[in-house]
């Protein structure tokens, strides 16, 4: 029996079509998709929430719509997780009404959060103890001690830093803790950028203050991502070398997406997910689902 691998797709909102089908696909045609794939969780937020980082959103969800999304993820046995990682909350941010709402919607026993500042981590985990915690990418912890006393924190799982996704010692190194260690396989961003702690905080102040008006000046905005061009970047794991990471015991890894074009995270899916004599069957149902969906709304 193969080894049971999960993935943690992007956009519970921004893409809950697309994720619901693909959920709904590879249950029903279990023989089209890699051996022992799972969808993890489906991560992101709702529009409008303050605690939110790693991408602003805007907007907001009425209440019916923040559960019906929540008991649908959970009804195919999907954890929802919040990204809860703007790297800018104080105290005063973790009373917010919103944000506390949504909690309580998805307080089952079945859900998960990102999580980054300290102050909302210790109120979250005192007020909702029963969700899983995950401790994110956006603390851009680059070091193997940093991973190694993150583990130790008593998180769910860590998230790491895609800069360390070929890192041989790193990865030799938390082997014992392989399965708590979450991997970004095909991050968009430029290796090291130097801009990338001062681009979540960007974000997160965009978050906060409901202020879509600044641009950050990232290269990566020069240009239309694609997952052909993430395909180039140094931190990508492609499918050959994803089965090394299985057999040391990786077995979860996360894609990006949120914020990307539909095509891309389409792209992504479909590379990954589904066997390659597959594929164009997988997209074909895709296409016309997402059809049939928007015109019925």
């Amino acid at each position: 029996m193969a080894k049971e691998v999960y993935w943690h797709l992007p956009g519970f909102f921004v893409n809950f079509y697309l994720n619901q089908i693909i959920v709904n696909l590879m249950q029903q045609y279990p023989e089209k998709f890699r051996d022992g794939y799972r969808v993890g969780s489906v991560y992101g937020t709702f529009p409008g929430a303050i605690w939110n980082g790693g991408r602003f959103v805007h907007g907001i969800s009425c209440k019916k719509d923040i559960e019906s999304i929540i008991s649908t993820f959970n009804r195919f046995g999907v954890p929802v997780r919040f990204t809860w990682t703007n790297s800018l909350l104080e105290e005063k941010h973790v009373y917010d009404t919103y944000c506390n709402m949504i909690m309580d919607i998805a307080n089952n026993g079945k859900n998960q959060v990102l999580v980054n500042a300290k102050p909302l981590e210790e109120y979250l985990k005192a007020n909702y103890p029963d969700f899983e915690y995950i401790s994110s990418t956006t603390k851009r912890i680059t070091t193997l001690e940093g991973m190694q006393n993150e583990l130790a924190n008593g998180y769910f799982m860590v998230v790491l830093d895609y800069d360390l996704n070929h890192n041989e010692e790193v990865l030799k190194a938390l082997e014992p803790e392989a399965s708590r260690v979450e991997i970004l396989v095909d991050e968009i961003c430029y290796p090291n950028c130097p801009k990338r702690t001062e681009h979540y905080k960007d974000e997160s102040l965009m978050q906060l203050t409901y202020d879509k008006g600044t641009v950050f000046d990232c290269p990566n905005r020069k240009t239309i991502p694609s997952f052909n061009e993430c395909m180039k970047r140094p931190s990508f794991i492609s499918n050959e070398e994803i089965e090394s990471y299985i057999d040391r015991g990786y077995v979860n890894f996360k894609l990006v997406g949120r914020g990307l074009p539909k095509e891309m995270v389409m792209d992504s899916y479909i590379y990954y997910l589904v066997k390659d004599e597959h594929r164009e069957f997988i997209r074909n149902k895709i296409e016309k689902t997402i059809s049939s969906l928007t015109k019925k709304n």
